[in-house]
């Protein structure tokens, strides 16, 4: 009996040949700021479904802010605030949807991109079952700082002692996640891989590419610092500029043509 032939890649290469992570393109420093150009141009040619987005996400934000009102607990406020920003890769993946429509030359729909979710629910879980486990730690650590660092008398000195710890555990945790999400969740949408390839792929590039990877998060901080002090009405525009941009990041990042496309996708154009 004749063995089984091996699948043969488009690239004309056996599917058992398919590296374990993607390699990752040099990234110039001023890199993001030609991310966010293009995020906003997205948002500009898909501007009702990236509000639509935008202000769920406010009023998910607003939600959060009335349950830690009502309960009273700083802590719990910058835990759920902290795992808000942890779960926003997963959140963002109906604007990858968006995005992938636009370079189809489709009109962008938030149920077209819902209907390409669907495609790597999966893979989508299983990093959500993840972040989650980080948020409910990071939830617990939060919880700790407060009680030994409390501010309810709001002396200067305890807010900035709070407030310094806080930060310092916090940017830990979200480096982290940072580091496992930056292209990993785009690189599902695009591709047929798994989440332990995308992971180590989206790891390897942000290692690799440490300074301009630091740009991007910084400005991503700066985004999300402007929403709040704009009582997060500015995060119905940032938010999916930011998720935009992410995926132009991937795309200009990250080589993944050793995995077959998701949606078939035109060829990755040097832009």
């Amino acid at each position: 009996m004749d063995e089984q032939e091996p699948r043969i890649r488009p690239n004309g290469l056996p599917e058992d040949t398919r590296p374990f992570v993607a390699p990752c393109r040099h990234i110039e420093p001023l890199a993001p700021l030609r991310w966010l150009k293009k995020g906003w141009q997205d948002f500009r040619a898909a501007p009702v479904p990236s509000l639509v987005y935008g202000l769920v996400m406010v009023a998910m934000s607003y939600a959060i802010t009335a349950a830690t009102w009502w309960f009273g607990n700083m802590g719990l406020y910058l835990a759920l605030i902290s795992g808000f920003v942890f779960l926003g890769p997963i959140l963002a993946l109906n604007l990858y949807g968006i995005s992938i429509q636009r370079q189809q030359n489709q009109t962008p729909t938030l149920g077209k991109s819902f209907r390409q979710v669907r495609s790597c629910i999966g893979d989508m879980l299983t990093f959500t079952v993840i972040m989650i486990v980080v948020f409910l730690v990071w939830a617990r650590a939060a919880n700790l700082i407060y009680i030994f660092y409390p501010v309810n008398e709001w002396h200067l000195e305890n807010v900035l002692l709070f407030f310094g710890v806080g930060s310092s555990v916090g940017a830990m945790f979200c480096a982290i996640v940072f580091t496992a999400s930056a292209f990993s969740l785009p690189m599902i949408m695009d591709r047929k891989t798994d989440m332990v390839t995308g992971v180590i792929t989206s790891a390897n590039a942000v290692l690799r590419n440490k300074l301009p990877l630091f740009i991007w998060a910084c400005l991503i901080g700066l985004c999300l610092l402007v929403g709040l002090l704009t009582a997060y009405l500015g995060l119905a525009v940032l938010l999916p500029v930011l998720g935009y941009a992410t995926w132009h990041g991937y795309r200009e990042s990250i080589d993944a043509t050793e995995w077959d496309a998701r949606f078939e996708l035109p060829p990755e154009s040097s832009e």
